[in-house]
This record gives C-alpha cells, structure tokens and sequence, in this order.
C-alpha cells in the first residue's frame, strides 16, 4: 500500500497539488484522472520521487520515503515497475535486451539467469519468441505489452503506469487494461495508473481519484463514479454522449427499482 498525506507541490508562484490525502491499495488498480492541468502528472512523478513535495509524506507500506537513507531509496527504487507513456523502449536493443534492462542494472544476476527471467514474463504477456524482434518491427500493442513486461521482470511490489493506452485502438487498449488487471492481482502488486480513458475508468477503476485543479474533488471506484452527484466528475466522465446515456439508463433503472420496492 502506498499512503500520502497532505502533499502539495509548488513550481514558483504556482501550487499545483494543494494538500491531496489518499491511499493506493495493494492488489488492485489505482487510476488518477484529471483534465489536462489538474496535477495528476505532477502526482505520479512525486510518487517516483522525480518531485519532491514542499509539504506532506509518502509511505511505502510504512516506509515514509523523506526519511529514508539514500541506500534505502535506491532499494525502493528495486521496488518499483515503471509502464511510460509511448512505452519507451530502446529502439537500438532487441525484446529481450529492452525486457532484461532493469535487472542488468539493478540486480548481480547472470546472462542465464537474466534471459530466463525474460522469457517467464515474455510468455505472461503473450509475446513468447517475440525475444530477437527490434521495436520497430512490433505494433503499438505489442510494444506496449514489452514495457509491461520490462516493468514486471524485477518482481516489483509498485506499479506506476503514464497513460498506458496512449495511442493505441479501443480494442487494443482494452486488452492492455485487462493485462495490467491481471497482473496486478496475479502478482499482488501496488498498481497506480495515470490516465485520461474513460473505457479505463470504467473497466478496471477499482480505486479512483479525481483531481481538479491540484485538489483531489472525489475518490471511490467504478462503480461508485457511475451514480456520483458530484458536478465536477459528471462534467468530465460524462462529456460524451456514450456516458450520459449510460448514466441516465442507470440513475432511470435505480429509480425504477426505489419505486417498485416502495410499492411491495
């Protein structure tokens, strides 16, 4: 579990994250949501520890990270998966080289050890003897499914995903949220996502925060962001047709049943 407490984050004259509390839960798939300009990039890179908040604290199943000695933080840092935005790989290594990076750098494990550790986790995300493949011979799906891969070869406890369907079809993205899911839970893993997909929410928002204007407006989950009164959230999940209509179908279909249990 990840815990923050009170932080805010200032650049200049600018307070971007304004006191947010919350906590991301072990198991399951945290997702921050915002517009654009509302913190939840600046969240997600003092969760990293790339910002360093003005005020507040970050623990890491009770390890409060601005206490932590620098051997302490660089063995958090072991800790921690990371999915990038665009999914980052080096276009000059091959699959296996991409995969096995994080673990030439932070672990004394050998070639063989390290090769057969790629291919577990090649095989986890449906991309076996994909190892030789450069990233300009895969699609955006299957790169993506090379920075899962690459985030998870170290057995992290912490997942940090930057809007992981970033470029990808509706179809693809689905199949990248239920694999994130997926892992999450088969691995017992810490997963906090920044996104700004409301097929995401939906699918795979088992704890939710919306933040607005560096402010967290609501937290709950996908089921709960569905029957919300709160105007902001409303305005930003449900500025397409598609939602409004899957809101008014079910706020009708909850009125309906209130009725019908008066009646009996």
């Amino acid at each position: 579990m990840i815990e923050i407490k009170d932080i805010e984050k200032s650049f200049g004259d600018t307070k971007v994250l304004k006191g947010i509390s919350t906590t991301f839960e072990t198991g399951k798939t945290n997702l921050i949501i915002g517009r654009s300009g509302s913190g939840k990039t600046v969240m997600l890179k003092t969760l990293l520890g790339i910002h360093t908040p003005d005020n507040g604290t970050i623990s890491f199943d009770g390890r409060i990270y601005s206490e932590l000695t620098a051997d302490e933080k660089r063995d958090l840092r072991t800790e921690i998966g990371m999915v990038f935005q665009g999914s980052a790989l080096f276009d000059s290594m091959n699959v296996e080289d991409n995969v096995g990076f994080p673990m030439k750098m932070f672990t004394s494990k050998r070639t063989r050890e390290i090769r057969d550790r790629v291919n577990v986790v090649l095989e986890r995300v449906n991309l076996k003897d994909a190892n030789k493949k450069f990233p300009n011979e895969l699609s955006g799906g299957m790169q993506k499914r090379v920075a899962i891969a690459r985030a998870i070869v170290n057995n992290p406890k912490y997942l940090f995903c930057d809007e992981p369907n970033s470029g990808l079809d509706p179809e693809t993205s689905i199949l990248i949220d239920e694999l994130i899911q997926e892992i999450t839970r088969e691995y017992d893993i810490t997963t906090v996502i920044n996104t700004h997909d409301m097929n995401s929410v939906l699918q795979i928002g088992e704890k939710i925060i919306f933040l607005k204007n560096g402010v967290k407006e609501w937290e709950g989950n996908n089921e709960q962001v569905l029957q919300t009164k709160n105007k902001s959230i409303i305005e930003f999940v449900y500025s397409s047709d598609l939602f409004k209509k899957l809101r008014e179908s079910l706020l009708a279909e909850e009125d309906e049943n209130h009725d019908t249990e008066k009646k009996a």
